[in-house]
């Protein structure tokens, strides 16, 4: 049903760590491989806003997350990871696995929750 599942999402203190993963469910691997994989996140009162994006080995990520987050994937698990290092109470929100494929065919996860307390 769902073709993006997160996982991984929870609280932290500021200046913690959090590992989130989206996996490609029901998306076959040449699909997978080809698509543009990325996160974005939607704090409270606030647009939903790209955190980070990833296309083959190229990235892309926000002013405000570069430095401490990185992206990757690995194809052959079907699954992205956005590493989230010097976490701020400002990234508090609900983060969403976005998957654009080749025919700009859009998909969405069902997004979790981070929390940063001071």
């Amino acid at each position: 049903q769902r073709q993006l599942v997160e996982s991984g999402g929870g609280s932290a203190q500021a200046g913690g760590s959090l590992r989130l993963s989206c996996k490609a469910s029901r998306t076959i691997l040449s699909e997978f491989v080809a698509a543009n994989m990325g996160w974005y996140r939607q704090r409270p009162g606030l647009e939903r806003e790209l955190v980070a994006n990833i296309t083959g080995g190229r990235t892309t990520y926000a002013d405000s997350v570069k430095g401490r987050f990185t992206i990757s994937r690995d194809n052959s698990r079907k699954t992205v990871y956005l590493q989230m290092n010097s976490l701020k109470p400002e990234d508090t929100a609900v983060y969403y696995c976005n998957q654009v494929r080749r025919s700009s065919e859009t998909y969405w996860g069902q997004g979790i929750q981070v929390i940063v307390s001071s």
